[in-house]
């Protein structure tokens, strides 16, 4: 009876988690039993290997799957498995680095741990390159996860790549625009309806020209996309730009 329920195209997967949200706790455990095989795959893709049940970091997956559940708003944008395997991943990830963090010389014999106290700049230096390995890899699974949601408004990010604006004053005016957009409740729900930016309105916000904001607009959705999603490592490149 669940599974038929959670198929039921009159149904939709985001109808059945605000009724969650409301109380449906029973709703809640079906769902996530039927969301397992998803859980399982999200996981695997951030171990690169599978992941059995039975795993420490399934287990991990399967409690980031119900927080996803109790923190979901439609009003972001995304759908709720989107946003799911975005928490997913992040909190398998946390895991796994905490883990590696507690065990990270597993094997190491009392005269290596002393060369290890000698050399702490060596030992610095290895946990700056693990660092920048796991964020650029983190860097590379938000883009793929905006590529995706950059499909609903048309835009590919090959094509982004080329209209990226090429002065920094014309990104720094883009950046702005955009932050105007997630500022003003109706310009915010006008964007996510019509899934492109509302030009007449958002010029009573922002010192540009209505050429400036249609030349740069796909370029502004993107950043708008970037800003109310789950992108923390993307909105680094944003920062600086005052509200």
């Amino acid at each position: 009876m669940l599974e038929s329920q959670l198929i039921d195209r009159e149904h939709r997967l985001e109808d059945q988690i605000e009724r969650v949200q409301e109380g449906d706790e029973y709703l809640r455990n079906d769902i996530i039993k039927a969301y397992q095989p998803f859980i399982a795959k999200c996981v695997s893709e951030v171990c690169k290997k599978y992941i059995r049940k039975d795993y420490d970091e399934f287990s991990v997956g399967m409690i980031a799957f119900n927080d996803a559940i109790s923190l979901y708003s439609r009003e972001k944008g995304a759908s709720f498995l989107s946003f799911a395997q975005v928490v997913i991943k992040r909190k398998v990830i946390d895991y796994i680095r905490k883990e590696q963090r507690q065990y990270m010389y597993p094997n190491v014999n009392i005269a290596e741990e002393e060369e290890l106290e000698e050399s702490p700049l060596q030992l610095s230096e290895a946990q700056k390159v693990y660092q920048l390995q796991e964020d650029s890899w983190y860097r590379k699974q938000e883009i793929m996860e905006l590529s995706e949601q950059l499909q609903a408004y048309k835009i590919s990010f090959a094509e982004l790549t080329k209209i990226s604006p090429k002065h920094q004053d014309a990104r720094e005016s883009a950046i702005y625009a955009a932050k105007q957009l997630m500022k003003d409740p109706e310009l915010t729900e006008y964007v996510f309806r019509k899934k492109r930016v509302p030009i007449k309105q958002l010029l009573k916000h922002v010192p540009v020209s209505k050429k400036t904001l249609e030349r740069n607009r796909k370029y502004i959705l993107a950043v708008f996309i970037i800003l109310t999603g789950e992108y923390l490592y993307l909105r680094e490149y944003l920062e600086g730009v005052d509200l």
